[in-house]
Order: structure tokens, then sequence, then C-alpha cells
């Protein structure tokens, strides 16, 4: 069996048969699993986010515990603030609402990208921290397996990532489950806990092991303790950019779904923390918060416990998913923008953008490795991210609402104010009070990752300007000088029918066409495309420059799946099938420049033709190199 079929049938096997772009539609998820993949983040940041609150608070010693509770509370009044602000923006941005399409609309593409650079470090970080905490989950457990975090998070990530390909539809059933079990198992924990504080305890706290303080208890310190809380937050902003997620009416079906998440998240946040300060709960190296309340309250041979603890690893694993229900759709809109490259906004066979999946998987990785399993570390790092993100998205809005002024938009700009003032406030104690943590390596890749941003986009419109047919009155214009072009000898390509496959119509497209057409009398032009194409404005253009001129035939085919390459392949096979005596061959332009980036912006497809034509059938694949001397 070629090898092609081997692939292709493997991959069948473990992403699922490819689905047509109008079942799209049966990818959007109702309410309730919509909130598991887009939710899970923001709610399985109880299972840490107290832990990280007590860690800086023990510095000053176990009395220093008892300021938890208020952090807690301060940390639930933004979450609200927050949520609030961002079903202003729903309304505003009923298609999606994320940090960097607010920020290019309203702020300009310099905030856009610098908003775009904190959550595309926000996302990575997030799969990151998800899984280790997850492990954490699992270890505080099953001590024995604590040498082995790191391969275990590895392990899942691969597994969250994989679900991830085989589509929304699956991520969004096999999610919903564990997203709602973990809100059980927690309303169980904390309900058994409150029972027991009021027949055991009278709800007077038990006292804490005393610590020996290294530090004292300083303004400063519950800054520190604050932002840490403010992990709680993460993942807010995740049903803002996944609006296209739900179903119709996606926007009402958001903000309602926001709604919830945020009553749920702030309830199961003070609960945990309220249990932690009751119990005298003090930070465990070996044991999360959750694990020792649940041995307590629920008992370690109580199957309740081994359940929370289950239930607890499931979100924190699936915590992930909303980095990648997220992560890929952001660098879609760049790459659409033309600020990452073109393969960033490719849909594999699953309707899911593949690659920024696999890039995902890749950066994720490198930061479990990187932090040896430990979420210390990463937690610093990408607050920095999220509020940034958060800051920028309703400054714009702030603006948004002043420009439009439409019903009700002071009480809607004052609002997205009011969000905007604290979560700025908070980004400045979170930089300042973490700095030395590691916060400056975000402070650092961000400038960094919006200058590779905006040169990608530079060198865009430099090839584009290059390639643009605006100025060209007939195809022979678009020939290069014969010292620079590599026409192929007719000799190579004998004299049966060409068919040229095109995936934009261009210069090089042009001059593919010309030279195929002194090679053979019978060339067949191509074009599959998408919703994103206007099949009208390529016809028009052809027959201006080609169909006049040269007298070349298009053939405009529409591809129901979102790859082009198999309605390519089935149309070579077609043509064989109907012409068996003669030897048909396949041509495709192929830009060539001198720019080192420009291997990553140009010809992503023609690599991927080339292989699925390998198999079968007496035919040729050429490359016209249309060569640019930039």
């Amino acid at each position: 069996m070629a090898l092609r079929k081997v692939s292709r049938q493997a991959s069948r096997v473990l992403l699922g048969t490819p689905l047509p772009t109008s079942a799209a539609h049966e990818e959007q998820l109702p309410n309730a699993q919509a909130m598991a993949v887009l939710s899970s983040d923001a709610l399985s940041s109880v299972a840490y986010a107290t832990d990280q609150t007590l860690a800086v608070l023990i510095l000053a010693g176990s009395t220093a515990l008892m300021w938890s509770l208020p952090i807690t509370l301060a940390v639930v009044a933004l979450v609200a603030v927050v949520v609030l602000s961002y079903q202003q923006t729903l309304r505003a941005y009923p298609e999606g609402g994320g940090c960097y399409i607010v920020a290019r609309a309203n702020l300009g593409t310099g905030a856009s990208l610098v908003g775009a650079s904190a959550l595309l470090i926000d996302y990575s970080l997030t799969a990151a921290v998800s899984l280790m905490a997850g492990t954490q989950a699992l270890t505080s457990y099953l001590p024995g397996l604590l040498p082995w975090q790191v391969p275990i998070a590895l392990v899942l990530l691969v597994f969250v990532g994989w679900i991830n390909l085989r589509g929304m539809s699956e991520s969004g059933r096999l999610f919903s489950l564990p997203v709602f079990a973990f809100i059980a198992m927690v309303a169980l924990l904390v309900g058994f806990g409150l029972v027991d504080l009021v027949l055991r305890h009278g709800f007077v706290p038990e006292p804490t092991p005393p610590v020996t303080a290294i530090a004292p208890l300083s303004l400063f310190l519950v800054l520190r303790a604050f932002s840490s809380g403010c992990s709680a937050m993460t993942g807010i902003e995740a049903i803002a950019n996944g609006v296209k997620v739900f179903r119709e009416p996606s926007a009402v079906n958001a903000r309602a779904t926001m709604a919830v998440m945020g009553l749920i998240l702030a309830l199961m946040f003070v609960g945990i923390s309220l249990l932690a300060w009751m119990y005298g709960v003090d930070p465990s190296s070996t044991q999360t918060s959750m694990a020792i309340l649940g041995e307590r309250i629920f008992g370690a041979n109580n199957p309740l416990y081994p359940a929370l603890q289950l239930f607890t690893l499931l979100i924190l694993m699936l915590a992930a998913n909303t980095a990648f229900a997220d992560f890929p759709r952001l660098g879609a809109l760049l790459a659409t923008d033309r600020h990452l490259p073109r393969l960033m906004a490719f849909r594999g066979d699953r309707l899911v953008f593949q690659n920024g999946i696999l890039v995902l998987i890749a950066l994720a990785g490198l930061i479990i490795v990187f932090c040896k399993g430990d979420t210390t570390m990463a937690i610093n790092l990408y607050a920095v991210g999220v509020f940034l993100a958060f800051t920028l998205s309703q400054f714009g809005m702030v603006l948004y609402w002043m420009r439009q002024r439409t019903a009700s938009w002071r009480w809607r700009a004052l609002m997205n104010g009011c969000g905007a003032f604290f979560t700025s406030l908070v980004l400045v104690v979170i930089v300042f009070s973490k700095f030395t943590s590691g916060a400056w390596l975000v402070v650092l890749l961000i400038p960094a990752l919006v200058a590779m941003l905006a040169a990608i986009r530079h060198r865009y419109r430099v090839l584009e300007s290059a390639l643009d047919l605006t100025s060209l009155s007939s195809a022979s214009e678009a020939a290069q000088p014969a010292e620079t072009a590599a026409p192929l000898a007719p000799s190579e390509a004998g004299q049966g029918p060409i068919l040229i496959c095109l995936e934009a119509l261009n210069r090089a497209a042009i001059a593919t066409v010309r030279q195929a057409c002194t090679m053979s009398r019978q060339v067949r032009v191509l074009f599959v495309y998408s919703d994103q194409h206007d099949p009208a404005q390529i016809q028009a253009d052809w027959d201006r420059l080609v169909g006049g001129p040269l007298g070349v035939p298009l053939t405009l085919q529409e591809s129901p799946y979102a790859s082009f390459i198999d309605p390519l392949v089935g149309m070579v096979q077609d043509l064989e099938r109907s012409e068996p005596d003669q030897r048909l061959t396949v041509m495709m332009p192929e830009v060539i420049s001198r720019g080192w980036l420009d291997g990553l912006l140009l010809n992503q497809s023609i690599d991927m033709v080339s292989e699925a034509l390998r198999e079968g059938g007496s035919r040729i694949f050429c490359r016209y190199r249309y060569y640019l001397s930039l």
C-alpha cells in the first residue's frame, strides 16, 4: 500500500473523516457545551488560586493567612466588574469581541498587536499551567508519581491536542461531563464543609500550625498576594473571543453563558477560600489546598475524596482546552491580517485551525519542560498578559461607546471605564510585585513579539505589491525577464494537456499560464476557491488579463472541504480517466524570493499538492519558478 494511502487512513482513524464546510454550523455548540470548552480555564483556576494567595501570605507567618478571605472577596469584586464589562463588549461586537478585534478597531494596529502578543503568550502559558496543575492534583493523591510530573503533563498535553484536532463538537461532547462534575464536587465539598463547621466547630476557625515569618506583613506583601489570587480570573475573556463557537443567536448565548460562568466562579472561589481559612489550611509543597480540604471534610477513605481529585485533574486538563479553542482562532485572525504566515489560517479537514493547534502543543510542551512541572513560575508569567489584554480591551470599548453614542452609551462607557481602571491598576501591581519573580520575561517578550508580527506584515506588503495585478493590462506584462525567470522547456512536458492549479490570482499565476501556453495547446486552469474568495472578482480579472489575450478557460470550483487539495486531486483523476492516452502535466506557480522570511510566507501549499499527486497516474508535476528580486 502506498505511503499516502497509509497516512490518509491513519489520519482518518486518529482525526476522523473530513467535514464539508457546509457542516460548520454543526460544529457550533449549545450553551452548556460551549461553557465547558471556553470556561474550563476560568472555573478550574479555583483549584490553585487559593494556593497562590496563601503561598505569598505565609511569608509573613501563619497569622497573616487571615488576609486570604478579604483578598478573595476583592478578587471576586474584580471578577464581577470584568464580567459586566465584557457583557458590554459582546453587545458591541456580536461576532466576537476579543482584545485583538476591539483594540484594532478602536486603539489602532499598534495596540492591537500588543494585545494579541499578550494573548498568544497567555494562551501558551494557560495550556501549560493547567496541565501542570492537573498533574499536581494527581500527585497530591498519589505522591509516588511526583518524579513523573513532567512526562504526565506532556502526555495530557498531547491528548488534549489530539481531541481538538478532531473538531470542536468532539471536544465539546467529551469535555462537558468533567466540567460539570467538577462544579458538583466543589459544591459538595463546600456544602459538607459548611455543615461540618456548623455542627462541630461552631464556625470557630481552626488554628493554623505556627510558621515563622520571613517577611513583614506589609502593603506590598498583601498586594502581591492579591495579584497571585487574581490568577482566578484567567480565561474570563475566552467567551468574548470565542463567540462563533456558540449556536445562534451566538452573541446572546455568549452573554448569558458569561454571566453564569462568573457567578459559578465567584461562589466556588469564595467557598474554597472560606473553608481554607476556617480549617486552618497552610500551603503544602506536596498537597494542594483542595486536596487537604477534601481529605479533612470527606475523609481519606471516603470515595468522594478520590472523586474530587479525579475531577480536579480532569477540569485542569480541560482548562488547557480554552487555550486550544482561542489560540488557533487568534492565530487565524492574525494570519488573515497578514501578521502571521497564512498557514495559521488554514482549516484542516475537521474544520479546525490545525496548524495553530500544533504550534500551541509545541509551545506548551516547551514551557512544561522549562518549568519542570512547577506552576509557580508560569503563573507569575501569565498574569501579566491576562490583565494587559483586559485593560486594552476595556479602554478600547470606552472609546467605542464615546464614538457611537447609542442608547445608554454613558452607562456602558462607565462600566467599561471601571473595568479598564481596575484591571490597569492590577496590571501595575502584578508587574511591580512580580517583576523579579518572572514577570520581567513577559515584559520583554511582548515587545519582541509585536516587532515580529509587524515585520511579517511589512514583508507581506512588499511581496503583495510585487505580485499585484492592479497595474497590469495584459497577461504579457506578468512575465519576468528571461535572465530571472526559470521556464520549463517544451521537451520536458511534451505536447500533452497541462492543468494549472491556482490558489491566488497574481503576476506569478499569469506568468505560469503564459509559460504553459508555449508548451501545449491544451491548457486548463483550475482555481479552487473558499468562502474567503470572491469568485466574481476572480472571473472578471481573469477575463480581462488572460481569457481575452490568451484564450485560456478558467474553471472555478468551490471546495466543499476546508482543504483545496482533495478537489484538485479529484479533477486530475477525472482528466486522466477521460483522456487515458494523454500524459497530464500539473503546474503550479512557485514564488522565489531572496528574503529569509519569505519561505514561511509563500508557497505553503505547493509541497502538499506535490505529495498528494505522487500516488498513481502517469503524470508530471511542475513548479514554475517566478523570481522576485527583493
